[in-house]
């Protein structure tokens, strides 16, 4: 067996964007944008789970619909994107990919349905085969993501979001209820969906009814950050810079100060959140601050005293102070 190496180029690459919100965050609406602005003078599709909403917007934009219905299996959805893959479509908007989850026949039905079937009404059969009861939704889970990664059209997947809290004990040693810390949410928004997928996409970002249509990232890489800048919504211009990146067109992002660098490199294996946490702690060690100052500066701009319990844009903010105490350094 033969194998060669060329050099690597950027070129028709395909996009996965999966936006992730609850009611009233302008998710639908601002993956129609997205979606106009990657387009352009062409007609993108809509595959709707929700009984047609997405038509609400057929006089503001140019798409073609097609209703999903139950039982939303993995593989449903994966046989209606191949279909508009294959119609051509340069651009999918799939809302909501959160049913092929938690919908009428997804992974959680699906799930239930195998627990029954080996555990019937017997309690203890039914606790003992729930883990073995997963490999099947699982499996079909897992062969849904490999069909749409050879997708050649652009995805934007959009998620319902569910607001989850938890109990932790403060520095003060009492309990204390706070928004739910995950890798796969920020601020308590956690997606509905099978808990890997956000991080199998291109970039995964969190849209908030406070800031509709305001991305705040789940996953996004630094190639991609010039791309989505986090203090303006999500627009059609930003699909025409998206298409254009794709096309290989080179993104233009701000230029890091060399004595800044040091703070701001990230760990290429790392999340984004990790990443972030790491140049923070980076921050706090080359600026030499004693632990009764980081709790200080971590409570100013990131809004928590310990900062690895702090949103991904409070991190950023933190971060950007850090640097610049560090430049100011004589």
């Amino acid at each position: 067996m033969s194998f060669s190496f060329r050099p690597a180029t950027r070129e028709n690459v395909s996009l996965l964007i999966g936006l992730i919100g609850a009611s009233g965050s302008g998710k639908t609406y601002t993956a129609m944008r997205l979606a106009k602005g990657i387009a352009g003078e062409k007609r993108f599709a809509v595959i709707d789970t929700e009984a047609g909403r997405a038509c609400h917007y057929a006089d503001l934009f140019a798409f073609d619909h097609g209703d999903l219905k139950p039982p939303f299996r993995p593989e449903t959805y994966a046989d209606a994107i191949q279909a508009a893959d294959a119609a051509g479509y340069p651009v999918i908007v799939v809302d909501s990919c959160s049913h092929e989850h938690a919908g009428d026949g997804g992974l959680l039905d699906w799930h239930e349905a195998e627990v029954t079937r080996m555990g019937g009404d017997d309690w203890k059969k039914r606790e003992a085969v729930k883990m073995t009861a997963w490999i099947k939704p699982k499996m079909a889970h897992k062969a849904m993501v490999q069909r749409l990664l050879q997708i050649r059209a652009h995805l934007i997947l959009c998620f319902r979001a569910e607001e989850k809290i938890e109990m932790l004990r403060g520095a003060d040693g009492k309990m204390e209820v706070r928004p739910k810390q995950s890798l796969t949410g920020t601020g308590g928004w956690i997606p509905v969906c099978e808990k890997t997928l956000p991080y199998e996409l291109t970039a995964s970002l969190l849209l908030t009814a406070d800031r509709p249509g305001v991305p705040k990232p789940i996953k996004l890489q630094e190639q991609h950050r010039a791309l989505f800048p986090l203090d303006q919504p999500i627009t059609e211009q930003s699909g025409e810079r998206l298409a254009e990146w794709a096309r290989g067109a080179v993104a233009v992002s701000p230029a890091i100060p060399p004595a800044a660098r040091a703070i701001q490199t990230p760990d290429p294996g790392a999340t984004d959140k990790d990443a972030l946490i790491d140049r923070v702690e980076a921050g706090f060690d080359k600026l030499g601050l004693p632990a009764a100052e980081r709790v200080k500066l971590s409570e100013k701009f990131a809004g928590v005293r310990n900062w690895q319990h702090a949103e991904t844009g409070d991190l950023t903010k933190l971060l950007a102070e850090l640097t610049r105490l560090f430049k100011a350094k004589p």
